[in-house]
């Protein structure tokens, strides 16, 4: 099966996931002035800025492989989806994380519920990606080996990195939260990481 189908509606998923993340951040007033409502917001600001890069990120990786695969079967067209489930899902964790980040009671329920969900997008990307380039399996005969040797190794750490982010919040949510800003910081400015995917 042919790649266009595929790539529009996980074009149109990333797109709406993405936008959706800015609903988590809402006023509530507090009784003080609206400055002051405006700072407290801290929290909500930073993961979606946070959340907007990792999926942003994310896509950037999505549209390499798809620039290398020839085209679909079904089982990848599964895996596909099971990763923009992943995907849809960020905003809730997101959300959640921005509400209770100041809450010494709640805090590692948010880290570990947002670290979690990352760690299993990452564990689908990396599928989607290892299925579709194994033996070259749905790849153009075109591809450049040592260019998907490359991708493969820059997209391998992800899980790992953000399993880790995750355990730490059985030690230290706060660390945790800043881990996952870490990392999506990291990969952003990586230019291992953007060299090898434009």
């Amino acid at each position: 099966m042919e790649t266009s189908r595929a790539e529009a509606f996980s074009d149109g998923v990333f797109a709406i996931a993405i936008t959706l993340l800015i609903l988590n951040v809402t006023v509530h007033r507090s009784g003080g002035t609206l400055g002051h409502d405006l700072l407290r917001l801290w929290p909500s600001y930073l993961a979606y800025a946070i959340s907007f890069l990792t999926i942003g990120i994310m896509w950037v990786n999505h549209h390499t492989i798809f620039r290398h695969v020839e085209r679909v079967d079904r089982v990848f067209l599964l895996l596909n989806l099971l990763l923009l489930m992943c995907i849809a899902f960020v905003p809730f964790p997101t959300g959640v994380a921005a509400r209770f980040a100041r809450s010494d009671e709640n805090r590692q329920a948010a880290a570990l519920l947002y670290g979690i969900t990352l760690t299993t997008t990452a564990v689908f990307f990396n599928s989607l990606w290892l299925y579709a380039s194994r033996c070259g399996r749905l790849l153009s005969p075109q591809a450049d080996r040592r260019e998907v040797s490359g991708i493969t190794r820059s997209y391998m750490p992800g899980a790992p990195m953000y399993a880790t982010a995750t355990l730490v919040a059985f030690a230290d949510s706060r660390a945790s939260l800043i881990l996952f800003a870490a990392i999506a910081v990291f990969y952003a400015l990586s230019s291992s990481f953007f060299g090898r995917k434009e």
